[in-house]
């Protein structure tokens, strides 16, 4: 009898593996994207001095709005129909909210209008870190150095450069068309919402949105070295959390046996140890299904079988850290800390801030009983600063989607498109209340290096890089 029962659980694991082994086996490729169309030839000297005239507008945001230099942004505004003299006269142009520009470009129809967005302003700088002066649009090497040309200037550069020229072709788009440019996205501002606000007004629900996120990169997942044309089919939403004690403060020298600070440090260390636990969302499903299938054998034995190890994979992008930990669940990074301004006080008020990126079925106050409930002090306070949810997921299953997908193919003729998860916030979350098809997707190929340079020091674009910016628009815009 014992022997049987072994003889079946043998049978059984071999069944098992074999289970395994050919769902790996059968993890095919799914149908790609072939690249159609003809070259497309844009004026690349214009482009380039434009987007240097652009990166010379010092349109830097700031939750102080005293630090905002208000007449940089409106040398911005001013400077657009200087470049772009056939948009201002084929287009209405509105400036809505602080600082937001809205150009309707009328097309043949009007039922299924498209709005492509970027933002102007930029990050601050350092500017002594900087190799180069960051505002003064230089071009040398192939590069364009400055402030905004990946993020987003080199995008809405790109934009206006396919609809000038479209323009001047005589060009009439299939559907009404809008380019919305603001300049509070960096300080998650009140214009945005304004312009969504513009549309709902008018009942204008977009059946297309297409703002910055994914790219094309390389080494973009594990096991595939194709270059990818990652789009953004949703995105985190965040937390800015405070946790806070008090104390009666007093003399260093005769300090309790636990300290505020001591006991907040703790809090640390039990909110690392306890990190939220891993959700398998659509647009992360998506990507696995999409890009899995591209990946080496040993992966698609894992990606092949998420049914059996969902929990290994899991628990492989916790070790792993960065992007693929951030994949896979909400993430906690603490990122403040005041108490005493003194060595030898004690402080009465200490405080710890920390940034939550949350994804899936985590909300806000969601998050926030999380961590009450894992650093177990009644003592210590912990306060939502703000902070919104995560987006919904958008539609992937209509024209929209499969016109964008190709305008990547046509462009990038070796990436593979794939769906995924926006890490970071955008404002195209906003236009969710109005349509269900919002796509993250900044059209550059964009290196590692060049990835690091958004919001960093030394930030500029390859010319390259921008023409191909200008060709994406002009296709997507011919077939849209």
């Amino acid at each position: 009898m014992t022997k049987y029962i072994l003889w079946m659980m043998l049978c059984l694991v071999i069944v098992f593996f074999v289970i395994i082994l050919v769902r790996a086996i059968l993890f095919l490729p799914k149908k790609t994207w072939i690249p159609e169309g003809k070259p497309i030839e844009v004026n690349k000297e214009k482009a380039v001095r434009d987007l240097q005239e652009m990166i010379r507008c010092k349109t830097v945001s700031s939750d102080d709005t005293d630090k905002m230099d208000l007449a940089e942004f409106e040398k911005f505004q001013n400077l657009l129909p200087v470049l772009y003299p056939n948009i201002h006269m084929a287009c209405e142009r509105r400036l809505l909210g602080k600082n937001g520009i809205l150009y309707h470009w009328k097309g043949e129809k009007n039922d299924k209008p498209i709005v492509l967005m970027a933002h102007y302003d930029v990050v601050p700088v350092e500017e002594k870190q900087w190799e180069k002066p960051a505002f003064a649009g230089i071009l040398e090497d192939g590069f364009i150095w400055g402030r905004g040309t990946l993020d987003t200037k080199g995008s809405l550069c790109g934009i206006l450069e396919a609809a000038e020229m479209l323009i001047a072709e005589g060009f009439l788009p299939k559907q009404d068309m809008y380019f919305a440019f603001s300049g509070e996205e960096e300080i998650n501002g009140s214009t945005c919402p304004a312009i969504v606000d513009w549309f709902e007004q008018q009942n204008i629900h977009p059946e297309m949105v297409l703002d910055e996120g994914g790219a094309v990169v390389e080494n973009a997942f594990p096991g595939v070295k194709d270059e990818c044309a990652l789009i953004g089919i949703a995105e985190k939403g965040y937390a800015n959390i405070k946790l806070q004690e008090e104390s009666r403060g007093g003399h260093a020298s005769m300090p309790p046996v636990h300290t505020i600070v001591g006991e907040l440090a703790e809090a640390v260390v039990r909110i690392e140890k306890h990190p939220f636990s891993g959700q398998l969302t659509k647009p992360v499903k998506e990507m696995v299904d999409t890009l899995g299938r591209h990946s080496t054998f040993g992966y698609k034995i894992l990606f092949a079988n998420l049914w059996c190890f969902k929990g290994l994979f899991a628990k492989v992008c916790q070790l792993s850290g960065g992007e693929l930990n951030a994949m896979m669940r909400t993430t906690c990074a603490v990122t403040r800390m005041e108490g005493s301004h003194a060595f030898n006080v004690l402080p009465p008020k200490a405080s710890v801030g920390m940034n939550l990126r949350l994804m899936g079925s985590d909300t806000v106050e969601s998050a926030r009983k999380y961590l009450e409930n894992i650093i177990k002090n009644p003592s210590i306070k912990v306060t939502v600063c703000n902070g919104r949810n995560p987006s919904p997921e958008s539609n992937i299953d209509c024209d929209a989607w499969k016109v964008l997908c190709q305008t990547i193919a046509d462009t990038w003729t070796k990436a593979l498109v794939s769906p995924y998860l926006m890490m970071a916030c955008s404002d195209s979350w906003h236009y969710n209340r109005i349509t269900d098809r919002v796509y993250k997707f900044s059209a550059m190929k964009l290196s590692k290096e060049e990835r690091a340079m958004v919001h960093g020091n030394n930030e500029r674009i390859p010319v390259d890089t921008l023409v191909k910016t200008v060709e994406f628009y002009v296709r997507l815009m011919k077939k849209i």
